[in-house]
């Protein structure tokens, strides 16, 4: 299970790096960031772990992005802030989730989320 990703004042764990993979290599469904070479059945568990935390890392990064993004639009202040419908649709969400994600979004942009572990906005 991934870990919650650290705040503001938290220092970040760096995953294992993901390196863009040579074009030729990403049109072959059986390659996959050079899996398929290894045979050692530990370094495989070793470095498939190794991705797997960090595409876990990088899809619950990006979802905060998503978030405060969506806070941002939906901001009253700004004369061209969207409804949770206009963001929904860009976003292809649902309308309740986009709320949520508008919610979650201002909490981390005031910083208010320490103290209270990951908050999920599902």
């Amino acid at each position: 299970m991934a870990e919650p990703t650290p705040r503001r004042n938290e220092p970040r764990l760096r995953p294992a790096p993901l390196l863009f993979e040579p074009a030729e290599a990403a049109g072959d469904p059986e390659h996959f960031f050079d899996l398929e070479s290894i045979d050692d059945p530990q370094a495989l568990l070793a470095r498939a772990t190794e991705l797997t935390q960090a595409f876990r890392a990088a899809a619950d990064r990006a979802v905060e992005f998503q978030a405060m993004a969506a806070a941002q639009l939906a901001d009253p202040r700004r004369f061209d802030r969207l409804t949770p419908a206009a963001i929904a649709e860009q976003a292809e969400w649902t309308e309740d989730y986009a709320k949520k994600m508008v919610e979650f979004g201002q909490d981390l942009l005031r910083g208010d989320i320490d103290g209270r572990g990951h908050v999920d906005p599902v």
